[in-house]
């Protein structure tokens, strides 16, 4: 600090404002352009991301592609939505529910042979197939089945392979 009041005494005082303020932006604008040397650095980074590696890539062109492929994305995703509302169409009368029951037809024999299967759909529809096995023969048939209901009489297997495709049951179990 001494130095700087001989200054003053030798020079006049006005040189020696302007010399310290000189300094004094001096010191700032050193600060400014650290700062934002950091911030180039970080800009340049991101750039270096953004364009991955290509030199002679313009910005403009760059974001044009990035558009195309994105309205490309778009178009892709509304080919996907309307295959799916498809599917989900055609799944709605797939067969979805099954229920499954399986029996002795009749006391003489010991063997639960016989059976009754319900194939539903989401909608409670499709068909009962029954088989019914005897030693001489064996008799198959299918009853129709809408709304969980069929307009032919049901023997109790036949309801209770209809009641367990409605309630998801897969059960091979005689509960009679």
């Amino acid at each position: 600090m001494g130095n700087i009041f001989k200054l003053a005494e030798t020079y006049n005082t006005e040189f020696v404002i302007i010399m310290v303020s000189t300094a004094i932006l001096n010191v700032i604008l050193l600060i400014s352009f650290i700062v934002l040397t950091v911030k180039v650095s970080k800009m340049q980074k991101r750039y270096k991301k953004l364009v991955r590696g290509n030199k002679d890539i313009d910005m403009e062109e760059l974001l044009l592609k990035y558009g195309g492929e994105i309205d490309g994305v778009k178009s892709q995703v509304e080919q996907l939505n309307k295959s799916m509302e498809d599917v989900n169409g055609k799944l709605s009368s797939a067969i979805q529910r099954i229920g499954f029951v399986r029996y002795n037809a009749f006391e003489d024999r010991g063997y639960e042979l016989s059976f009754s299967i319900a194939l539903l759909d989401e909608l409670l529809n499709g068909i009962v197939i029954t088989s019914i096995y005897h030693k001489d023969q064996s008799i198959c048939y299918a009853k129709p089945v809408k709304k969980g209901r069929s307009t032919y009489p049901l023997t109790v297997e036949e309801m209770q392979s209809i009641d367990r495709a409605i309630k998801g049951e897969m059960l091979v179990k005689n509960y009679r």
